[in-house]
């Protein structure tokens, strides 16, 4: 049995990362394994978060050690931590790296446990390069990477990212797995009834929505006569992360105010099985992206879906078998879908979602951190 560290999200703090890490501590547990997870006492300042909350409404999870003990604009708290898990000497300390923000306070706390001799530090890097770039990124992502013995990263592309910032540390990459924590696929039916949606054709974006994700895209998308023909609506369900005001235009210039069904809100844990569920297609109009979650959860409900040539998401979706890969443009994208639909693929392409999810395991996650480590 060893004893494993994880720092970064969890709860009381919501989103896809805070899910991974409590997955990944549970994986860990049913292999035999000793494990905490110290996570934030401030993420973002309020000033600095773009969303409404930053917190989950529900109950703790009783089956994980959680202790709130990083706040990342707060010195101290990186002193307090740094030296407590250095001289608990744990096996193994899993930082998440996904914003050089971050990198401060997760690169001090790193520094110091590894004084022990003992601990070996792992990054997983969701992102090495930011997709909204700012002044200082690079020198905020050295003094991070500079601090950690070895690396994780989910996609060929962050790997490839890592190798400007590190030429001679392990990197280990492991795609994503599934995100099974959602409850299994609803029926159909039901799914709309819970959203109070008809009977219908239907995409789905999801997820908190900012420039790079590209929803602009897909509302240009959504204009195309073939789309209009074919009468598939449009479920954006995810929380605004910027001003709302331009894609308000672009549903209202191309009068897609019928077609358009807008959950911009925080989805909670308990919703998320109904938009999969109802939707035919998951589409990732993304401009930039190194892997993502949303298409583990797709992967999970076995929905297929429309991704866009960029970053890692390509790896994870087989052109024309569990979806489309497909260049950043409306055209491209409502070409994907119109040849979807007209091509009747949905039945052939869950089938092969079934067989190619296989691939994404947590316990393969799980025994891919420790390999890093070695």
């Amino acid at each position: 049995m060893a004893y494993l560290v994880i720092i970064g999200p969890a709860y009381p703090f919501r989103g896809g990362i805070a899910a991974f890490n409590e997955s990944l501590a549970r994986t860990w547990q049913q292999m035999g394994h000793r494990v905490e997870i110290y996570t934030f006492t401030t993420q973002y300042p309020a000033l600095l978060f773009p969303g409404k909350s930053q917190y989950e409404d529900g109950p703790s999870p009783n089956d994980l050690q959680i202790t709130p003990a990083l706040s990342s604009i707060n010195p101290l708290t990186w002193l307090s931590l740094g030296q407590k898990i250095r001289k608990a000497k744990p096996d193994l300390v899993l930082l998440r790296y996904w914003l050089p923000f971050m990198a401060p306070s997760l690169g001090t706390v790193a520094r110091l446990i590894r004084k022990n001799k003992h601990t070996k530090v792992v990054a997983l890097t969701d992102n090495v390069v930011p997709h909204e770039k700012r002044p200082g990124d690079t020198a905020l992502t050295q003094y991070f990477v500079n601090a950690c013995d070895a690396f994780v990263t989910m996609s060929a592309t962050v790997t490839q990212e890592l190798k400007a910032f590190n030429a001679t540390k392990p990197v280990v990459c492991q795609p994503h797995p599934i995100y099974d924590t959602y409850g299994p696929k609803l029926d159909r039916t039901r799914a709309l009834q819970a959203l109070d949606l008809p009977e219908g054709k239907y995409l789905l974006f999801f997820g908190f929505i900012r420039h790079y994700k590209g929803l602009d895209l897909l509302l240009e998308a959504m204009q195309d006569p073939r789309i209009r023909e074919l009468g598939v609506k449009l479920l954006v369900a995810g929380e605004f992360y910027e001003a709302p005001e331009p894609y308000h235009k672009l549903i209202e210039g191309g009068n897609l105010q019928e077609r358009v069904i807008l959950a911009t809100q925080y989805i909670p844990h308990d919703q998320v099985s109904a938009y999969f569920s109802a939707a035919d297609l998951v589409v990732q109009p993304y401009r930039h992206a190194s892997q993502s979650g949303v298409t583990q959860i797709a992967y999970h409900f076995e929905v297929p879906m429309v991704v866009t040539r960029v970053g890692g998401l390509a790896e994870m979706i087989p052109h024309e078998k569990v979806g489309y890969v497909v260049d950043v443009n409306p055209t491209a994208i409502a070409d994907a879908i119109v040849r979807f639909y007209q091509e009747e693929k949905a039945g052939e392409m869950i089938q092969n979602i079934r067989e190619e999810k296989q691939k994404y395991t947590w316990e393969a996650m799980a025994q891919a951190v420790l390999q890093a480590a070695r």
